[in-house]
């Protein structure tokens, strides 16, 4: 037996005003984006800002059901579109910010498992792997690759 350590590297700021200019807009994007939330059983608001490899901008949002397994997260709405809508254009950085009854949360909340999953299948699809920023109004956390967010990535192919 041998013991590890796991490490990750990102960054942290306490203000969107400590951040590049294209970083502050495109946070701005999914902070607005929560406005297309459907959440009226969680009241929980996600939004998502994904800027690609071009400079296009697509936005998602997540919706909710009754039947609580059917709905979608943000971070889902959002790589999805684009990935049918843009299948040949890669990710360059992935914007989330969540919201509890309309008030952005001061923490960012961290995406599930199933997100960073796609988000791993997108970065393994273009071969190159992209920015991920979670917004809070307290605290914004920047990751340059999905690999700091799920350090062992399912690959049942992977030979």
């Amino acid at each position: 037996m041998s013991e590890k350590i796991l490490s990750i590297k990102y960054e942290e700021f306490s203000s969107l005003e400590e951040m590049s200019p294209e970083d502050k807009e495109l946070c701005l994007k999914a902070i607005d984006a929560r406005k297309g939330s459907y959440s009226p059983y969680s009241n929980f608001q996600v939004g998502a800002a994904l800027k690609l490899a071009d400079g296009s901008v697509v936005l998602g949002a997540n919706q909710e059901n009754v039947a609580y397994p059917s709905g979608l997260c943000a971070e889902r709405t959002v790589m999805f579109w684009a990935g049918a809508n843009y299948p040949d254009i890669a990710f360059d950085t992935l914007a989330v910010a969540a919201s509890d009854k309309g008030v952005l949360c001061e923490s960012p909340a961290s995406p599930c498992g199933a997100c960073r999953q796609v988000m791993a299948e997108y970065q393994k699809k273009h071969g190159k792997p992209f920015n991920i920023i979670l917004v809070g109004s307290k605290r914004i956390r920047k990751f340059s690759c999905v690999d700091d967010l799920l350090p062992f990535i399912f690959d049942s192919l992977k030979v």
